[in-house]
């Protein structure tokens, strides 16, 4: 058996106003940035999507970790962000890149997200999902983001399961605008099956 790979010590903006800023990665159990790779191809595809006008995105990021999509949100211009994150290290890691960068459209709580869910009210039109891929949270997750999304909102969400249509139960309602795979990763752009003027 491989033994646990270690998680990166930092992880680097790719884009916007902070571009090429390195964010802390703390030591944490679960914690799992997102790749460059993935991050990158993903947020290019928002970019296309938005026709890189962040303007007016509410963003939510649960499972908030490094920071590295709610903070690659806010850096391209996003209207604000909700960090949600449960462990208190890394909460404290967040809380010193939102002061460092002076991001104000940043709002971090430290929280348990399968619980804060049900207590927020939205709306927001791009909700990151990247759940400990161990515990199978999407399946749960989805049915409470449905309240949450803006008219035409996107979830990306991460996994190590498939994306494509058809693969899995809780996925029914929702159609993939975009998906991708990086070695384990999958990874994919969702939308409320109904009809969305994001869809290419």
């Amino acid at each position: 058996m491989n033994p646990r790979r270690a998680p990166p010590r930092q992880v680097r903006i790719i884009g916007g106003q902070w571009k090429r800023t390195l964010l802390p990665v703390v030591d944490a159990e679960g914690l799992r940035p997102t790749p460059d790779r993935v991050r990158e191809t993903a947020f290019n595809w928002l970019d296309h999507l938005l026709e890189r006008d962040w303007s007016g995105q509410r963003c939510l990021d649960l499972f908030a970790g490094s920071g590295a999509l709610g903070f690659e949100a806010a850096s391209r211009g996003a209207a604000s962000v909700l960090m949600v994150e449960a462990l208190p290290i890394a909460c404290k890691a967040l809380q010193a890149t939102r002061d460092k960068l002076d991001a104000a459209q940043v709002e971090i709580r430290r929280a348990d997200a399968t619980s804060l869910l049900s207590s927020l009210s939205g709306p927001y039109e791009l909700v990151f999902l990247d759940p400990p891929y161990g515990m199978q949270l999407l399946p749960s997750l989805l049915p409470s983001c449905r309240r949450l999304l803006a008219p035409g909102g996107l979830v990306y969400a991460e996994s190590d399961q498939s994306f494509a249509a058809g693969t899995a139960d809780w996925l029914s309602g929702w159609s993939p605008v975009r998906q991708g795979k990086a070695g384990a990763v999958h990874f994919a752009l969702l939308a409320l099956m109904s009809p969305n003027p994001f869809r290419a």
